[in-house]
């Protein structure tokens, strides 16, 4: 979650000091030069490794469903670091996405081990 934070965060970040995006030479020359595309670059990198381990280890169910708790870090950070604001929708999509996890998690502990079948 948290590389696939950074790489979310990086992106956006690098976007709004590469505005406006024009799709020519110059625009594609300031993404290069622009230090938070590396960030975004290093995140999703991390979260390749990282999801590699994982997936060695995990089961992939909850996995998956826990890798998607990086929208509601993204949806926060975005409202404390660049100032965003929050949709009613917004706020209902990323409790929606937590307790789902939450249930997901809970599940697993609780029941039976599904490869056993």
């Amino acid at each position: 979650m948290a590389f696939d934070t950074l790489g979310q965060m990086g992106f956006k970040l690098a976007a709004i000091q590469t505005a406006p995006a024009t799709f020519d030479v110059d625009w594609i020359r300031r993404i290069f030069l622009e230090r938070w595309i590396y960030l975004a670059v290093a995140g999703y990198i991390g979260a390749f490794f990282t999801w590699m381990t994982l997936l060695k280890y995990a089961p992939i169910g909850p996995a998956f469903a826990a890798s998607h708790m990086e929208i509601v870090s993204v949806l926060l950070l975005s409202v404390w670091v660049l100032g965003e604001r929050l949709s009613l929708d917004q706020i209902v999509g990323g409790l929606l996405i937590f307790i789902g996890i939450v249930l997901l998690g809970l599940k697993k502990e609780g029941g039976e081990d599904e490869e056993a079948v």
